[in-house]
C-alpha cells in the first residue's frame, strides 16, 4: 500500500474556532483571505442547522520555521500557526467570523461582519434586510446566539416577540429548541486531512491546485498566483499591495 502524506482527523466546530482564535490555525500564503458573500454564509449555517455534510477541511501539519503565514481575525493571537487550511479556508474563515463576531476582508480589502438572522419558528436563516430588522420573530444577527448563554437568548427573544404579539405555550417550546439547535452548533462534527510536515510549500501547492481543479478549472491567475506564492513571494506582496491601494483611494 502506497505510504500516504496525510491522516484523517475529527474535529469540533467549537474546537476548530478556539484553534483559530488562540492562532494555532491559519492561511498560508497560498490562500487569499477574502470570504464568501453573505448568502452563501446563511446557506452554510442552514445545512448545518439541518443535519448536513457540508465537506472536509485540509489543513497542512508546518512544524517548521519559515512559512510565510496569515492569521485569521484579530491579529493579536496567542501561538503562532502550526496548522494551515489548504482547502475549506472559505467556510472556516465565515463560521469563525459569525460565531466570533470578527470582521472579515472582503474583496474590496474593506473588513465588514457578516450578519445572518434567523427565524427559530420554521427553523429559517436569511440575510438581514429592511423586513428581518422590523421583524420580530428574527433574531436579526446570530453571532448573539453563541456571545452569550443560550437561556439569556430564549428569555431576551420571547420577551421581544411577546412585546409584539401573544405567544402560545407550544411556540414557546418550539423557540426553546431551535435557539438551543442552533446554539449547539458548535458540536458540529468535522473531518480534517491534515498534510504531514514533510511535506513541502511546492507540494502542498500542488495538491491546492489538483483539489481545485477537480471541482472547477482554475482561472490562469488563480494558478500564477499559487506558483508565485511558492516560487516568488515578494512578487506576490507587492503585486497584493498594488491590487489594495487600486481598491482604496488615496
Amino acid at each position: 500500500m502506497t505510504e500516504t502524506l496525510f491522516k484523517e482527523v475529527h474535529y469540533s466546530l467549537g474546537g476548530l474556532i478556539n484553534d483559530i482564535g488562540l492562532g494555532r490555525i491559519g492561511l498560508p500564503d497560498i490562500q487569499r483571505p477574502f470570504v464568501w458573500a453573505n448568502a452563501k454564509v446563511r446557506d452554510l449555517f442552514d445545512s448545518m442547522y439541518r443535519g448536513y455534510p457540508v465537506g472536509y477541511f485540509l489543513f497542512w501539519q508546518t512544524g517548521a520555521e519559515g512559512v510565510e503565514t496569515k492569521v485569521i481575525g484579530n491579529a493579536n493571537k496567542q501561538k503562532a500557526p502550526s496548522l494551515l487550511i489548504v482547502d475549506g479556508q472559505q467556510r472556516l474563515t465565515s463560521l469563525y467570523a459569525v460565531i466570533r463576531r470578527e470582521a472579515v476582508l472582503r474583496e474590496n480589502f474593506e473588513r465588514e461582519h457578516i450578519r445572518i438572522a434567523f427565524r427559530p419558528q420554521t427553523g429559517t436563516f436569511a440575510v438581514p434586510d429592511a423586513t428581518t430588522e422590523r421583524d420580530p420573530e428574527y433574531i436579526v444577527d446570530i453571532s448573539e446566539v453563541f456571545a452569550q448563554s443560550t437561556s439569556k437568548c430564549i428569555r431576551e427573544y420571547l420577551k421581544r416577540l411577546k412585546a409584539a404579539r401573544d405567544v402560545s405555550d407550544d411556540e414557546t417550546e418550539l423557540v426553546e429548541s431551535a435557539i438551543e439547535r442552533l446554539a449547539s452548533l458548535t458540536n458540529f462534527p468535522f473531518i480534517a486531512l491534515e498534510l504531514s510536515q514533510q511535506c513541502s510549500e511546492e507540494q502542498v501547492a500542488d495538491v491546492f491546485v489538483r483539489i481545485n481543479s477537480e471541482c472547477k478549472k482554475l482561472n490562469q491567475s488563480d494558478f500564477i498566483l499559487t506558483l508565485m506564492s511558492v516560487f516568488w513571494d515578494e512578487g506576490r506582496t507587492e503585486l497584493e499591495t498594488f491590487c489594495r491601494a487600486a481598491r482604496q483611494p488615496g
